[in-house]
């Protein structure tokens, strides 16, 4: 049933139209993304899973990312209070920050994409990262002029 009020929403919004205030830069780039689990055992050992993805769009606060499944070693991508660490792959090269999902559907069997889009906001990234990160962002917008 949620998958059927996703569908919905995300046809709605094309029929209606994107209302989101900041516009979204439509671009291909591979992404890394993951999760970080604390071993439950003595010597409080990380282990780190990962998925890697490409990008459908971008924005200065935001990003839809593909991924080919919607759990990653069974933790739900989506859902309450889940960050996700995110390895972009810019031309100038990789930056790192932390986004947060706030919907996703799954991509239609008969489109050119399979798998599942994640839209997500930006929440954290090193200041070095978001300069570049932002500065990327800005040269989309320059060549869509």
């Amino acid at each position: 049933m949620a998958e059927f009020a996703r569908t919905v929403v995300s046809r709605l919004r094309k029929f209606v139209g994107d209302r989101r205030e900041v516009k979204r830069q439509r671009v291909r780039l591979a992404f890394t993304i993951s999760i970080v689990l604390f071993a439950k055992n003595r010597t409080g050992a990380r282990r780190i899973i990962s998925m890697d993805g490409h990008t459908l769009d971008l924005s200065a606060n935001g990003m839809a990312l593909i991924v080919p499944a919607i759990t990653l070693d069974e933790h739900h991508l989506v859902g309450e209070n889940r960050t996700l660490n995110v390895q972009l792959e810019l031309p100038q090269g990789p930056v790192e920050m932390q986004v947060v999902p706030v919907r996703y559907e799954r991509l239609e069997e008969h489109a050119s994409e399979t798998g599942y889009l994640i839209a997500s906001k930006i929440v954290g990234m090193s200041e070095s990262d978001r300069i570049r990160y932002r500065e990327y962002v800005a040269t989309l917008l320059l060549r869509r002029v």
